[in-house]
């Protein structure tokens, strides 16, 4: 289960936008739900999945899982994630619950901003007339209180780094690298942060006020990306806020986590037929479900699923970490001729790995031991063997082995 849960997604927002009822839609966790502000006190921890075409079906068996779900040729591999209390405007001042839910923040590999897409939330969170607020202020003010946020961490410290990196003449990287790790920043995000804003790394001390925050701000971007979910999509004036957040940079998908977390747990309870991510769904046990239930499973249907092809809230998981995180999914397995491990079970695993894996590195995210006694792998789909420095693909069926053992 390691690789599964290599990185973990934050879901972020003010209060009542509903992200809660999206965090419960994704996980089935019983996350408190109410429609008011502060709701969640304590941050909610919870897994759900990331759905990919499993590759049983290329090789012609069937698949027996073991990490991971494998429903109808869909793999479903399970992922963490967890949703941070609902962030106000000061909160890097330590306003509303402030500093503790920001702190949060720091273990989140990418964010999932959950944004009132209809406008029926002030920036407090309390409820509003639909239409009255702009969700594009919401993302501003999101972007400010974490910039600000890291900011005010780094800033204690920045003279002192600045000038041991000028007397060092090793360029300021590596001390902001440390002085950053406790928010899982790593030295490649701080160089590429100086790279984007031409900043002098062998003169730190030069830096001004602004430079300072455009390179905090730049390294907010590529350390903790985000993506937004424009929630609520059912709602009038929802449509045209979409339009409106899609010119922002960032990858914007419309949601209702209302209507998924109806949908999951119908079919939690075999009244429906529906997996995650799924455009439409069946009605199986229609005796057990009331009049106005079937009506409100319809109205999912035609003014949802019919409209967005999906409820958005899988479209945000798979997005944020294929495309956010940029990750792929291969399969370990020890019998490369039968596609199995040592107990017989076919394809038993499915992990999520960052693109640019190699085999060798894949081995170490297995076991340790593994990686330690590698000796090279080989490729299932061809029967091939490669290297310790070859680069893994999706959907690669990877046999490593090893003086240690084989997997």
């Amino acid at each position: 289960m390691a690789g599964s849960y290599s990185r973990l997604l934050g879901v972020v927002g003010k209060p009542n936008t509903g992200k809660s009822t999206f965090f419960s839609a994704a996980t089935l966790a019983t996350a408190e739900i109410a429609n008011y502000p502060f709701t969640t006190i304590k941050p909610n921890r919870g897994v759900g999945y990331v759905r990919t075409s499993c590759v049983h079906p290329e090789f012609k068996v069937q698949d027996n899982p073991k990490n991971s779900l494998c429903l109808d040729g869909v793999r479903l591999v399970p992922v963490e994630l967890i949703d941070i209390a609902g962030i106000v405007p000061g909160a890097w001042e330590g306003r509303g619950l402030g500093n503790q839910f920001l702190d949060e923040i720091r273990r989140a590999d990418a964010l999932i901003h959950i944004v009132d897409a209809s406008g029926g939330t002030d920036c407090e969170g309390r409820t509003c007339k639909i239409g009255e607020h702009d969700p594009l202020e919401d993302v501003k003010f999101l972007e400010r209180e974490i910039t600000m946020w890291m900011l005010t961490l780094l800033k204690k410290d920045w003279q002192k780094i600045a000038r041991t990196a000028e007397a060092d003449k090793k360029g300021v990287a590596a001390p902001l690298e440390e002085r950053l790790t406790g928010l899982g920043i790593k030295r490649h995000q701080v160089s590429e942060a100086i790279r984007r804003t031409k900043l002098n790394v062998d003169k730190p001390t030069t830096w001004s006020d602004e430079d300072f925050y455009r390179f905090v701000d730049t390294l907010r971007q590529i350390s903790k990306p985000m993506l937004i979910v424009a929630n609520k999509i059912d709602l009038p004036t929802a449509q045209d806020n979409v339009k409106r957040l899609k010119e922002l940079n960032y990858i914007v998908i419309p949601c209702s986590a209302e209507a998924e977390l109806a949908l999951r747990r119908a079919a939690e309870k075999q009244l429906i037929d529906y997996r995650p991510g799924d455009g439409s769904f069946k009605i199986t046990q229609p005796e057990k479900l009331s009049a106005g239930q079937v009506k409100a499973l319809e109205a999912i249907k035609e003014k949802i699923l019919a409209s967005n092809g999906s409820t958005g809230v899988q479209e945000a998981i798979n997005t944020a970490y294929f495309k956010l995180l940029d990750m792929i999914t291969v399969y370990p397995v020890e019998d490369v001729e039968h596609l199995s491990d040592h107990n017989g079970r076919i394809l038993p695993d499915a992990y999520l790995v960052p693109n640019g894996t190699t085999a060798h590195q894949f081995a170490y995210l297995i076991h340790t031991e593994l990686g330690e006694g590698f000796l090279y792998a080989v490729n299932a789909h061809d029967k091939r063997r490669i290297g310790e420095d070859t680069i893994l693909k999706d959907r690669d069926v990877i046999s490593i082995v090893s003086t240690q053992k084989r997997a």
